[in-house]
């Protein structure tokens, strides 16, 4: 062997050292990698362990008497005339037709909080919908109580003494009979998704957050988009490079760094005490969070424009291209992956954020679904932590099901923008 190619036994010694320090570096690399997954399947695991309940909903199978004295008064069955029913009685009716050894008062009063508040209103509906059930007798699956929920589902343990649960040993044997006799059942909970807010947890969904959240990142989309696009080119494109650029590019990027809840207090000041605006609105929420996520549009566009090829520009100049025509025509499209993928990512950060809008009032409890961007309304992140707050234990499920929808949103958000940066990026 050529004595240059001779190891000596103190270079085999570093050598070693170095070989076990590279392998100690991916184990420390393969540890850390480990725990990250095993936090997000633990956060994924809690969140559907508690949340998946709240897509189910217990109902109660009555044999309603559409009693025509109690439910059209007029005696026309004009909807007019059905909005005047008593269906809180029809319901009562029924109850005790169902269970009739139930005599004593303060029983009967149990059984009939077996069902939900929203049920008359549930019954209204459908014999708006079917007004020729009048003077018949129909079998109706009723929204049972979220007691009576939480108790089939489990959450509440059966070995608890009487005292210490909202369930009593009566109503526990009545929900066991209907249960026995094929009258009481689990069901896709379609007014999750269909209601708004409401007090009852049994009634509560998130259609009205939804649309808020919608209203509220569609002005936040119109007002951050072109601004930041248009900032960004001409910082990177046509501004002189100078004190004052530098001045610009410092304050941007300390603004990206700002915490959430410093643009609530700027939107507060400005929008409501200012201008005016209507407290808890999707413009105002939208606006924002239009202030909040304008410097990160900004730097990721400007990043993009960066990374496209001098060489592009040079050419285009060459061909007699004016500034403005090398930059809409070559460099803007061929940055264009890198700007929608940060601003998506900037939308599903904004879809995410709790504290900028409650400083401007959408923590407000609303029942209605808003119509349009000057109508009261709250968002996804703000419906969660509202139903945190709530003390009623079937509002803890709602809760867990929410922030699955939110997690749903924001994991399909991000793979868009990766989808579209693999799809369209090309590499230099």
């Amino acid at each position: 062997m050529s004595p240059f190619h001779q190891i000596t036994p103190e270079q085999q010694q570093h050598l070693a050292r170095r070989h076990r320090a590279s392998r100690r570096f991916r184990r420390y690399g393969i540890i850390g990698l480990g725990i990250a997954l095993s936090m997000l399947l633990l956060l994924l695991g809690t969140m559907v362990f508690k949340g998946y309940n709240a897509f189910f909903q217990t109902r109660i199978l009555l044999d309603i008497p559409f009693d025509p004295s109690l439910l059209d008064p007029e005696g026309n069955r004009s909807p007019a005339s059905l909005d005047r029913g008593d269906y809180r009685a029809v319901l009562k009716k029924a109850l005790n037709q169902t269970f009739p050894e139930v005599r004593e008062r303060n029983h009967q009063q149990k059984l009939h909080k077996l069902l939900s508040d929203g049920a008359p209103f549930q019954l209204q509906i459908l014999l708006k919908t079917h007004p020729e059930w009048l003077s018949s007798t129909q079998g109706v699956w009723l929204i049972a109580a979220d007691e009576v929920d939480m108790w089939i589902k489990g959450e509440v343990p059966r070995n608890q003494p009487e005292a210490a649960r909202h369930i009593s040993d009566k109503q526990a044997q009545w929900i066991d009979w209907l249960e026995k006799n094929d009258r009481l059942r689990q069901q896709f909970n379609q007014s999750f998704f269909l209601n708004g807010d409401s007090r009852n947890p049994e009634l509560a969904g998130i259609l009205g957050a939804i649309k808020g959240s919608t209203l509220t990142l569609l002005i936040t989309f119109l007002v951050s988009f072109p601004l930041g696009v248009a900032s960004a080119v001409y910082l990177e494109e046509f501004a002189s490079k100078g004190r004052w650029a530098d001045v610009i590019e410092v304050n941007i990027n300390n603004l990206a760094a700002v915490p959430s809840i410093v643009f609530g207090l700027l939107g507060l000041a400005l929008y409501l005490n200012l201008m005016h605006l209507p407290r808890s609105a999707p413009l105002v929420g939208g606006l924002t969070l239009a202030m909040m996520t304008l410097p990160t549009l900004v730097i990721a566009t400007r990043a993009s424009l960066k990374s496209v090829p001098d060489a592009i520009r040079d050419g285009a100049r060459a061909l007699g291209a004016s500034p403005l025509q090398v930059v809409l025509h070559h460099v803007l499209p061929l940055a264009a992956p890198g700007m929608l993928t940060g601003t998506i990512i900037s939308m599903a950060r904004a879809l995410g954020e709790t504290a900028p809008l409650l400083m401007i009032g959408m923590v407000a409890f609303i029942m209605d679904l808003p119509e349009g961007v000057m109508d009261p309304a709250t968002v996804l992140p703000v419906q969660i932590f509202l139903w945190a707050d709530s003390p009623e234990r079937a509002f803890l499920e709602k809760t867990a099901g929410a922030t699955l929808i939110l997690l749903v949103f924001l994991i399909a958000m991000n793979a868009l923008a990766v989808y579209i940066r693999n799809r369209v990026e090309r590499r230099w």
